[in-house]
């Protein structure tokens, strides 16, 4: 059964707005110049495109809160955190302040390089999403739309929710495939934010 008691988002004070416009500035420069080198093939996959910091700071934030409020070991077992094409690793600063243990995939040579020197070379991954078999890994998997052919897009939005374990959190940005809206395995957390558990194999 889906469940309709849907968490409230964490609200962006006044006192964090400048700091998320100062890591804006920061994300809008490597932006631009990781566009100019990127060595993705456009026609099936995107260059590195920021996904908007407050409303990744939000879901997050929604997920450690509602990990830390269902599972009573979260202080013994640290949730791990999956990006899926996590570009420079700025999600995964986010998600490393906030207290997840951070891991990501980056398949383009020059944000895969920023994020390992950022992040350590042991938590960033150089793999194709499509191949990648540890999703079942993580507590919570995050991605961002990686791919402009909407065919694969969907496949990789399947593939992810078929390999996601129970209980597990699924962040999904810009969403190709509807059909997690009728899928019994995951239930919404925020009526607003793309943020499902799965609550079923």
């Amino acid at each position: 059964m889906k469940n309709k008691n849907y968490r409230k988002a964490v609200e962006i004070t006044d006192d964090q707005q400048p700091f998320l416009n100062i890591v804006n500035r920061y994300i809008a420069f490597f932006t631009r110049e990781i566009q100019k080198q990127s060595h993705n093939d456009t026609a099936s996959e995107y260059p590195f495109v920021a996904m908007d910091t407050r409303q990744a700071f939000q879901e997050i934030k929604l997920a450690w809160d509602y990990l830390s409020e269902t599972r009573p070991n979260v202080s013994e077992h640290v949730p791990t955190f999956l990006d899926i094409g996590c570009g420079i690793g700025n999600v995964l600063l986010f998600a490393e302040q906030v207290g997840f243990d951070v891991f990501g995939i980056e398949k383009d040579e020059y944000p895969f390089y920023v994020a390992s020197r950022m992040l350590g070379s042991s938590r960033i991954s150089q793999d194709d999403i499509l191949k990648y078999d540890r999703y079942g890994d993580f507590d919570v998997v995050y991605y961002f739309c990686p791919l402009t052919d909407g065919n694969l897009q969907r496949e990789f939005e399947h593939q992810v929710e078929d390999t996601i374990r129970k209980g597990s959190i699924l962040i999904a940005n810009y969403k190709r495939s509807d059909r997690i809206k009728e899928d019994p395995r995951f239930s919404k957390l925020n009526i607003d934010l793309p943020v499902w558990e799965k609550i079923a194999d």
